[in-house]
């Protein structure tokens, strides 16, 4: 590959590939109510929301805002690594966001996996901490194309919370629009958040070997398609989890980094409702976003492989196809 060949595709993955270095129709869902009191509690309209109407509840008691952004930093002597988001939520947030940090308090930190799921307990502590309750509502948003936003969303419904929705464009839609950011942390009291478990949501590697060549399961990549390839990699060996299809998770996003609308969504994934489908990336946040559209779209059955490439490439009993389909 030419040199300058090679650097257009390394400027158009840096994104993507430093995400996961650590690492019937749309379902409105009515249910998304405070839970505090049912006769007067404002549902979100939907698990995706508008900027217009965040700014018109901001001040809702219930509700509950936090930013999730994760910083991609270059590496001295060439690379990316991720870390906390803390120090740009500190610079300017959303006014009355919290910070979810998902380099911290989110993920295991006593694992060789960057970015591995905490336990349930302590996930649940965690987001009661930051205010999250039984009875909350939860506005979710990054300053990084809503990945690390659906990675925070999708944890919560892995431990039986249903009221989350994401701000669709993110703080880049926000800032767009001339709206305001406040310096100021957020002062909520501590809540409780009660775990209730639904471990079908997150899938391991021996799930993902005994799937190999199943109909009844559909594996997702969540890379750019360069990296599904085998032409570039940032993990062990190239390439894809064998049978897996590619569905980006930048490409769900449009110009503005909203998501796209549904038909066009639709085309990008080509599995059958009837299957399990099992998403993963690097480190289980790209593939996370993919998750949450697939939610939206209506598949029954979804879960993200968290360990994802950079468990599975380590292995090397474990196969990896190189090219397209």
């Amino acid at each position: 590959m030419a040199p300058h060949h090679r650097s257009r595709i390394l400027s158009a993955l840096v994104v993507a590939l430093a995400l996961t270095i650590a690492c019937a129709s749309v379902q409105p869902q009515a249910s998304l109510t405070s839970g505090a009191d049912p006769g007067q509690s404002i549902p979100l309209p939907d698990t995706l929301v508008t900027t217009e109407w965040l700014s018109q509840h901001l001040d809702d008691p219930d509700l509950v805002v936090l930013d999730c952004t994760v910083r991609i930093e270059p590496v001295e002597g060439g690379g990316f690594r991720p870390v906390s988001g803390r120090a740009s939520y500190e610079a300017g947030h959303i006014p009355s966001a919290g910070f979810a940090d998902l380099m911290g308090d989110l993920s295991d930190r006593d694992s060789p996996l960057g970015t591995a799921l905490p336990t349930p307990e302590r996930f649940s502590a965690v987001m009661g901490a930051l205010g999250v309750g039984d009875g909350s509502r939860v506005m979710l948003y990054d300053g990084n194309h809503s990945v690390w936003a659906a990675r925070v969303w999708w944890m919560l419904r892995w431990i039986g919370f249903d009221r989350a929705a994401l701000l669709d464009g993110g703080l880049k839609a926000w800032t767009a629009e001339g709206r305001p950011l406040s310096t100021e942390p957020a002062d909520r009291p501590a809540k409780r958040l009660t775990p209730a478990p639904r471990p079908e949501l997150i899938a391991d590697g021996d799930e993902v070997r005994a799937s190999l060549g199943a109909h009844a399961v559909c594996l997702v990549d969540a890379l750019p398609p360069p990296h599904y390839r085998g032409e570039m990699s940032m993990y062990a060996r190239p390439g894809h989890i064998p049978g897996a299809l590619n569905a980006p998770a930048l490409e769900l996003l449009d110009e503005s980094g909203r998501y796209r609308p549904r038909d066009e969504l639709t085309d990008m994934f080509a599995c059958d409702k009837d299957t399990r489908v099992i998403t993963y990336c690097g480190g289980g946040i790209a593939a996370s976003s993919d998750a949450f559209i697939l939610t939206r779209l209506g598949f029954p059955d979804v879960a993200v492989y968290m360990g994802s490439l950079q468990e599975w490439t380590a292995d090397p009993a474990n196969p990896m196809e190189v090219g397209a389909p």
